[in-house]
C-alpha cells in the first residue's frame, strides 16, 4: 500500500464524520451530501497542501466548514424567487440616457480652453484642493479659482443648464459645484 492509497483511506474513513458534521451545519441531508462531495474533490485537488503527519479529518472539517461559510455568504445576499414573481416586480427605466449625456459633458469640455478644463478636471474630478492644483499648473491659487468658476460657467451654459439645476448621476451636484446635505 502506498502514501496515496493511505490518503484514500484516510479521506474516505472521515467520510461519516463529515456529513455528520455537514448535516448539523446546514439540516438539510441532500445539501450536506453536496458539502462532503465539493469537500472530498477540493480536499483531492489540493492534496498537496496537506502536510503528512498532521490530522486528515481535521484539515477536511476545516475545509467543509470553510466552504459552507463562504457559500452562506453568498446565498445570503441571495433572493429565493421559484415563481418569478419577484424578477418580474424590477424594472429599469424606459430610456438610458447616461451615455448620451456623457457624450455631451465630453463634447462640451472639449470646448473650454485648455486651462479651463485642466483646472476643472484636477478640482471637481480628481478631487485636488485649490492649493494642490495651483501647485501641479505653477500658477497662483486665485488664478486656479478663477479658471475654475469659468469654466463651470461656460459648462453650465454649453449644456445648457440655468441656475441650480441638477447635473450628472445621483442630482447631487449642481451647476455651482456644491453638494446638497
Amino acid at each position: 500500500m502506498d502514501a496515496q492509497d493511505d490518503v484514500r483511506q484516510a479521506m474516505l474513513a472521515a467520510v461519516p464524520n463529515l456529513r455528520a458534521f455537514a448535516i448539523s451545519l446546514c439540516g438539510n441531508i441532500d445539501r450536506a451530501n453536496d458539502l462532503v462531495q465539493e469537500t472530498l474533490l477540493r480536499a483531492w485537488t489540493h492534496l498537496d497542501s496537506f502536510e503528512p503527519g498532521t490530522n486528515m479529518s481535521a484539515w477536511l472539517f476545516t475545509i467543509l466548514r470553510n466552504h459552507f461559510r463562504s457559500e452562506f455568504r453568498k446565498r445570503r445576499r441571495e433572493v429565493e424567487d421559484a415563481d418569478g414573481g419577484y424578477a418580474d416586480s424590477l424594472t429599469t427605466p424606459e430610456e438610458q440616457t447616461s451615455h448620451i449625456e456623457f457624450g455631451e459633458l465630453r463634447e462640451a469640455l472639449l470646448k473650454l480652453s485648455a486651462d479651463q478644463r485642466e483646472a476643472l478636471i484636477l478640482i471637481g474630478a480628481s478631487g485636488f484642493s485649490y492649493e494642490e492644483a495651483a501647485k501641479i499648473c505653477g500658477c497662483a491659487v486665485g488664478t486656479i479659482k478663477s479658471r475654475v468658476n469659468r469654466a463651470r460657467i461656460r459648462l453650465a451654459e454649453l449644456l445648457g443648464i440655468e441656475g441650480s439645476q441638477p447635473i450628472g448621476l445621483g442630482s447631487d451636484m449642481h451647476a455651482s459645484g456644491a453638494r446638497d446635505e
